[in-house]
């Protein structure tokens, strides 16, 4: 009953904060809980990361199978520092990413400060949660940033 009422309340607060994309996740996942379809959530827990990145995967490749980005525009990420500093974000992300798994591993109960701290960032900030993995990583890198301040402090 507490998931109900925590589902509820974030129905609320999508509300509130104009968040479609908070409300109707919590709005499908209390039909699934009101329909005692309980055993599926492991699955959609385990899968529904994979098919959200898959889409949004796609969403940013449609300009390749539109044929809007051409080969010109290839070449421009390794001849411009915009394009340089993609290259370099890019990796930079892939590596925290990879660090922020690492985290998970070790310290599993993160997760929930990671999901809190997102919806907030989806309501308040009106970010868009692309996944927990960046989130850890970031949490990493604070993580560690504040230790060596704070050992150095000492």
């Amino acid at each position: 009953m507490n998931g109900d009422i925590l589902l509820v309340a974030l129905i609320i607060i999508g509300l509130l904060g104009r968040s479609h994309i908070i409300t109707t996740a919590a709005c499908v996942l209390l039909v699934v809980k009101l329909l005692s379809l309980d055993r599926y959530l492991p699955t959609m827990e385990r899968r529904g990361l994979e098919l959200g990145l898959l889409f949004l995967t796609m969403g940013v490749l449609v300009p390749f199978a539109s044929e809007r980005i051409t080969l010109k525009d290839i070449s421009s990420m390794f001849t411009t520092w915009p394009g340089i500093l993609a290259l370099l974000g890019g990796a930079v992300a892939t590596y925290m990413n990879g660090k922020g798994l690492e985290l998970l591993k070790i310290d599993p109960q993160l997760i929930v400060g990671l999901v809190i701290g997102s919806i907030f960032g989806i309501i308040f900030l009106k970010g868009i949660p692309v996944g927990p993995l960046m989130a850890a990583g970031i949490t990493a890198f604070l993580l560690k940033t504040l230790t060596f301040l704070f050992d150095k402090i000492r």
